[in-house]
């Protein structure tokens, strides 16, 4: 089972490293920027807090400030753009918060677990992170229980139970998805829903919804770095993303003669990408071998696309694994033209397209592929 696409992911940021700078932030009072207050339990006066801001690969140290007799500490500064920043005592108790100029944010909570029991007051885009802290973290429990039953399972070899669970993993996974998206549409104008799409929600999967959000956050947040980010990430991904016309491919068959991936127009066709030398496409071609097998008299077919670059290891690969299927390869490697064409990152990866040539789903596998071939070949 793949891990749940949202669960987390705003905690491992909070856990990660910090770069320590000199800090942009001051102690007095500045009435253009924010003001960031809390009162912390259980700590003793004199504890430090430390404020830290999100940039792109890790926190940056901007500011220190401690606990006083009454657990009350304070930061006041200011900030070039709204964003995310990290409040915490130590590694293990710390949150993500939302500060721009202007605003006046109220912390509470435990100093030891501020996670679990801290509350804010004064900014709609931290009290939106903390909703959606909340729902990842109840979605992270509930997939939690259902690893350790899918796993009791396989150690005992029960299979049957194994795809149940796995099902509802799947259907707890979308529910978690469709949550956290409610949440951003909800909330077109904050940045922590940029955030959020722009760095928790895989565009491969969800091209439609990304880009439809990009489209409104470069009206209602045209500077923020996320609608940059976004912009960016997903410009050269329209030519392969779901719901368009794939790129053609036109690579050379084991017999040295080329065959276009254009020349399967008319059946369901599968790209995919992988390598002699790849353990995890090794692994996985079973799966597709079955795939294979049960659909191929029903108007399917399997284009792969190999990244090797020894022939001999190709195409005795193809031999020792059963692969019956159409296959071509300029012997690349990682330069491969369909590759750089794909932007394909990291193999096994696949790509579905319908009889028209149209990409209508993207690295299926397992039960997985077979339920969309299930699907689509009724």
């Amino acid at each position: 089972m793949k891990s749940l696409l949202f669960v987390g992911a705003v905690l491992g940021m909070a856990n990660a490293c910090t770069k320590n700078t000199t800090p942009t932030t001051t102690g007095a009072a500045n009435t253009a920027g924010y003001q960031l207050s809390g009162q912390l339990t259980n700590a003793p006066a004199g504890t430090k807090v430390y404020l830290a801001e999100l940039g792109e690969t890790q926190f940056i140290s901007r500011d220190t400030a401690t606990l006083d007799e009454k657990g009350q500490f304070r930061f006041t500064g200011t900030v070039p753009e709204p964003g995310l920043y990290q409040v915490k005592t130590t590694d293990q108790s710390q949150v993500l918060l939302a500060l721009s100029n202007g605003s006046t944010v109220e912390l509470s909570g435990d100093a030891n677990k501020l996670a679990e029991t801290y509350t804010v007051k004064g900014s709609k885009d931290s009290e939106l992170l903390q909703q959606l802290n909340r729902t990842m973290q109840q979605s992270k429990e509930q997939m939690g229980k259902l690893e350790a039953r899918y796993n009791q399972n396989a150690n005992a070899n029960r299979t049957d139970s194994m795809r149940a669970i796995e099902q509802q993993f799947y259907l707890a996974q979308a529910r978690s998805t469709n949550n956290v998206k409610a949440l951003v549409k909800q909330n077109p104008k904050s940045v922590v829903s940029a955030f959020v799409v722009a760095n928790l929600i895989n565009p491969e999967e969800q091209f439609g919804f990304v880009d439809s959000m990009t489209t409104q956050f470069k009206t209602t947040l045209p500077e923020s770095r996320y609608t940059k980010v976004l912009a960016a990430k997903l410009e050269p991904m329209r030519a392969t993303a779901v719901g368009s016309a794939a790129p053609e491919i036109s690579l050379a068959a084991p017999d040295g003669k080329t065959l276009p991936l254009s020349s399967l127009r008319g059946k369901y066709v599968l790209i995919d990408f992988w390598a002699s030398w790849c353990g995890p496409c090794r692994r996985e071609n079973p799966n597709v071998v079955k795939a294979y097998n049960k659909y191929k008299g029903k108007g399917f077919e399997i284009y792969g696309v190999s990244f090797d670059q020894d022939r001999e290891k190709w195409l005795k690969a193809i031999q020792a694994d059963g692969l019956t299927w159409k296959h071509v390869s300029d012997l690349k490697g990682w330069e491969s033209a369909a590759g750089q064409t794909y932007s394909i990152k990291s193999i096994p990866a696949s790509i579905l397209l319908d009889p028209q040539g149209r990409i209508i789903g993207k690295n299926l596998r397992g039960e997985a592929l077979e339920a969309k071939l299930a699907s689509v070949l009724k």
